[in-house]
């Protein structure tokens, strides 16, 4: 740097910062060697404060306004009184803007599934995202606690540990909550006061306030959402044999319109099928009513036993089977059986159905002599 150069520096007497970004948070006013003039003019802008750090400490915060650098518990830096040192002057001083103004449309999010508890579900991993605004309320905390000595803080500079802050909190405000996760969609207002609350004091520690945090999703693994899926498309279809009726009747309607032989033949089948259904619907009546006087009943199933026979399971023997084996003498009163809705394997005699088998039964002989 030419003398003219440092010169045309040391005559600036206005201390100001315009900001022409959207994400910077602190700017440090550069000024040649840091020196700040006696009498020099700090400007002050809504959405600002200026923090005057001298030989390392801060000295003071200043808010909106244009202030004189006068006092003297601010550094008198005047470059005239520095020549002898060969322009470095013993006093110096540091200049930081601080943003005020409300940063928006911040986001955050889990970068992990969290495990939760639901009423309704059990265990569950979800998901969340959503927004928050930040501002700094306390600007000297702010600048000792996170700044330091950068020449220009950005939003990014921070955002990942708010964040970090913002999903801790989460995980343990949806607890506290106790919102059940297909009623979360109607309270994420109130889960994000929810959570809120405590991460403000979290924010005050580094001099920052948290005006508004907001949830825009809570999201379920795909599985459960496949799952839920199902179970809404049920309760949209409602009665599932009214909707299978429906289905058929359309068929109908679908195959009444191919004027193929093999349409007319589907047709007519359908058709059958369909005017008992409709019959039935028409005239209400006992699930087993017979469809018309000179249809039979239906055949009464046929009951089959499982049999022990030295000790080993045989079977299942149909009822005329075991008749046979009973008059032969290979089944008796007190040979174990068993069939489908029995709990236990009991004797043949004190079944029902098997009962009356061994009545008919001829004695065994009596010993010859």
């Amino acid at each position: 740097m030419d003398i003219w150069s440092k010169l045309k520096g040391e005559l600036i007497d206005i201390v100001q910062w315009l900001d022409d970004t959207s994400n910077t948070i602190v700017y440090r006013f550069d000024r040649y060697n840091n020196e700040i003039k006696h009498g020099a003019k700090l400007v002050v802008r809504e959405g600002q404060a200026a923090c005057v750090v001298n030989e390392g400490q801060l000295a003071d915060v200043f808010g909106p306004g244009t202030h004189t650098l006068s006092t003297q518990n601010l550094p008198i830096l005047a470059t005239l009184k520095g020549w002898k040192y060969g322009f470095e002057s013993p006093f110096k001083a540091e200049v930081y803007y601080v943003s005020t103004r409300t940063f928006t449309d911040l986001k955050w999010g889990t970068m992990n599934p969290i495990m939760v508890r639901d009423p309704e579900f059990g265990p569950v991993r979800i998901r969340a995202f959503g927004t928050y605004t930040m501002r700094v309320k306390d600007p000297g905390l702010f600048l000792k606690t996170i700044v330091g000595t950068d020449n220009r803080f950005t939003t990014e500079e921070i955002t990942g540990q708010l964040r970090n802050l913002i999903v801790t909190q989460f995980a343990d405000g949806v607890g506290q909550a106790k919102i059940p996760l297909l009623d979360m969609a109607g309270n994420y207002g109130r889960l994000g006061e929810v959570l809120a609350g405590p991460m403000r004091a979290e924010f005050e520690k580094y001099g920052l306030e948290l005006p508004k945090l907001l949830i825009e999703n809570v999201s379920l693994p795909e599985e459960v959402e496949a799952a839920l899926d199902k179970r809404s498309s049920m309760g949209v279809l409602g009665n599932l044999d009214s909707y299978a009726k429906f289905q058929a009747a359309d068929a109908i309607r679908d195959a009444a319109k191919n004027p193929g032989a093999a349409g007319t033949v589907v047709g007519m089948g359908l058709g059958n099928v369909f005017a008992g259904t409709m019959g039935q619907l028409a005239s209400p009546g006992p699930a087993s009513a017979p469809a018309g006087p000179g249809s039979p009943p239906p055949l009464p199933a046929s009951v089959s036993f499982f049999v022990a026979v030295n000790n080993q399971q045989a079977g299942p023997f149909e009822i005329n089977l075991i008749r046979a084996k009973a008059a032969s003498g290979e089944i008796g009163r007190s040979t174990l059986v068993w069939r489908q809705g029995m709990t236990n394997w009991v004797p043949a005699g004190e079944v029902v159905e098997l009962a009356g088998l061994f009545s008919a039964a001829p004695p065994p002989l009596p010993p010859q002599a």
